[in-house]
């Protein structure tokens, strides 16, 4: 009996020590199983990186070859940089569908030689900021009006300096004083100029917007620190290069020149956005953090910076007579005269005969106007396909020059590399 109860013990201790085992090798199996999931998650993340940098390079290729081939006499809205949906939206390549959007970077107000007046004239600018805007771009150090010096920004938590130069890229401006990302990109924080679900939910999802179906653009959209009339720019990859502004708008005498010479450059996004960070800016190095990306970009020496009357839109020629109702007015008749024409308008004297711009008022503004441009921004964003559902989605933003053959790459920026 004894010997019996031993072995029934024996039996049990055998019995309960594979049931341990099998708990863990199914524990062991579960973890396996999970790390090899996770493991061809990554895989099929980073294959599809790979496949969508290539598809978005593809993309700002096919656009800068669209650019070459389109006639350079003039420019419009109904050309195929600008009109192409067939060669542009949903393209498919090595399973990523890719979409470009051109921008006519000659369709905007140059930051670096507007004035103050024509500043003023942007949607919700204000004095103070118009002035900041002045200083920062200055070559002096001395305030302007209600604007600020470097005195102000190595006040702040994380100090840096005013560059005291030209503009290098656009989202600079969001270091200069009262400028915030609701100013720069309005509802279109990715600046692919559509109007996406979480841009119409109003505070669902940021950013904030007024879910009324209407895309409301920001700064970002009106402003532009390259000319196609510059002269000739020197590159500029992690390291400053010389930039001069001179040149004059309407309604001022003599024109704002600054310069900018050596230092570094940096600039880092995540689809198109910058926000300040900490960096110091020692007049000739500006620096602006975000997420992962990378950033080349290439400063123009500016002489003069010509709006294409052709492309710009109704608050960038409003804003360009120094805004107002009148300005207004004048620039629904320039829009509206420019809509009858297939091929745009051929000659600034147009206006004119059209009786689209009174003689005086055209006399005023016709240096800066443009009937054609060779800078251009290219966006391109690729979307993995999954046999269905959507993947990873990757953004690339070029500006180029297109009078350059190839064309010139003037600043260069990749999600996630």
């Amino acid at each position: 009996m004894k010997n019996l109860i031993v072995n029934h013990k024996r039996k049990g201790l055998v019995l309960i020590a594979v049931l341990w085992t099998a708990v863990v090798l199914t524990v062991m199996a579960a973890i396996i199983g999970r790390k090899g999931r996770l493991d061809m998650k990554v895989c099929l993340a980073q294959m599809e990186t790979f496949r969508c940098k290539w598809a978005a390079r593809a993309g700002i290729q096919k656009a800068m070859a669209v650019l070459k081939e389109d006639d350079t006499t003039s420019d419009s809205l109904l050309d195929l940089w600008s009109d192409n949906d067939e060669d542009f939206n949903d393209v498919l390549l090595e399973r990523c569908w890719f979409s470009v959007q051109v921008i006519d970077e000659a369709s905007k107000l140059n930051i670096n030689t507007a004035t103050k007046e024509q500043l003023l004239g942007l949607p919700d600018m204000v004095e103070e900021i118009a002035d900041a805007i002045i200083d920062w771009r200055d070559t002096d150090d001395t305030p302007s009006g209600t604007g600020v010096e470097s005195g102000y920004y190595e006040s702040m938590p994380y100090l840096y300096l005013a560059r005291n130069g030209p503009f290098r890229t656009i989202r600079e401006l969001l270091l200069v004083k009262d400028v915030t990302e609701e100013l720069f990109y309005g509802e279109d924080t990715n600046l692919n100029g559509w109007l996406d679900s979480n841009e119409n939910d109003g505070d669902l999802s940021p950013p904030q917007d007024d879910a009324d179906g209407i895309l409301d653009l920001g700064w970002a959209a009106y402003l532009t620190c390259y000319t196609s009339d510059g002269g000739e720019g020197s590159s500029a990859q992690d390291s400053g290069s010389s930039g001069q502004n001179g040149g004059s708008s309407p309604g001022q005498t003599s024109g704002t020149s600054g310069q900018s010479s050596g230092g570094s450059n940096q600039s880092s996004g995540n689809s198109g956005q910058t926000s300040s960070g900490s960096g110091r800016n020692s007049g000739s190095s500006n620096q602006a953090s975000g997420n992962s990306g990378q950033t080349t970009s290439t400063s123009m020496s500016q002489t003069s910076a010509k709006i294409n009357v052709n492309t710009a839109s109704d608050i960038v020629l409003a804003a360009l007579l120094g805004g107002g109702d009148e300005a207004e007015r004048t620039a629904l008749a320039i829009i509206s005269y420019r809509e009858t024409l297939a091929d745009g308008i051929q000659d600034i004297s147009e206006l004119s005969e059209a009786g689209s711009v009174d003689s005086a008022t055209l006399e005023t503004i016709q240096d800066y106007l443009a009937t054609q441009s060779n800078i251009f921004t290219i966006r391109c964003v690729a979307t993995a396909d999954r046999n269905g559902p959507y993947g990873t989605t990757l953004q690339t933003e070029a500006v180029v020059d297109r009078s350059s053959t190839p064309c010139r790459i003037l600043f260069w920026y990749q999600e996630g590399h």
